[in-house]
């Protein structure tokens, strides 16, 4: 029986997806690098200090690493306190008091940098019904590597087999495989050049999901 479920959070959560997508491309026009869309969509699920080591050392940048995170964050964080068309993706919001109403604990795990993550619990008031938030920055190796989600289960003193994940990325979905839990892609209209093939089952909105569903999940 299911008694954890360990969200992603942007595109599962909220789409900021847009508002990255400009901070990093404003950044790389600044630096006189540029990245194809394919590039780009294999950075999904990692975290951006594991993207910038990557295009320093690709690149050859003089920046330093934090320098070059710092001045993305920066950029991010200007558009998105300007960006008011922000909301929760449909249906997540419903689904995450529901399962909290019926005592499902709640754990995060983004690739995204604490300072980024509190913004947007802050704005939309997530922080309730969460018991444990867990940032990429804190782990060496981004997704696919399964850090991530190793500890979300091991601060949630919950079993592997009565968890589950779920992420919209292919790296986060191999994440999730290899910590040993079960995986439920969500393919959303958001979702650009993902593999799910290797997620347990795959939905398309939340409404597929509920307490009593996710409960009975048989691992």
């Amino acid at each position: 029986m299911i008694k954890t479920v360990i969200f992603d959070m942007d595109g599962v959560i909220v789409d900021t997806e847009p508002v990255h997508h400009y901070a990093y491309n404003e950044h790389f026009k600044q630096l006189n690098i540029e990245i194809t869309p394919e590039i780009y969509a294999s950075f999904t699920g990692n975290s951006t200090k594991n993207i910038f080591e990557k295009l320093k050392a690709h690149f050859n940048l003089e920046q330093d690493v934090q320098i070059l995170v710092e001045t993305k964050r920066n950029l991010f964080n200007d558009a998105f306190d300007k960006k008011e068309d922000l909301y929760l993706l449909d249906g997540v919001e419903e689904l995450i008091k529901e399962l909290h109403q019926n005592g499902m604990q709640l754990v995060l795990a983004s690739s995204s940098a604490k300072v980024t993550i509190n913004r947007i619990f802050n704005r939309f008031d997530l922080h309730q019904y969460f018991t444990h938030i867990v940032s990429g920055e804190d782990f060496p190796k981004s997704k696919p590597h399964p850090a991530i989600f190793e500890h979300a289960a091991f601060l949630s003193e919950t079993p592997r087999e009565n968890c589950i994940v779920i992420e919209d990325s292919t790296n986060g979905i191999l994440a999730a495989k290899a910590a040993g839990i079960y995986c439920i892609g969500y393919d959303s209209v958001n979702s650009k050049m993902q593999d799910y093939s290797k997620a347990d089952e795959v939905i398309s909105h939340f409404s597929e999901l509920s307490f009593e569903r996710i409960r009975m999940i048989s691992i």
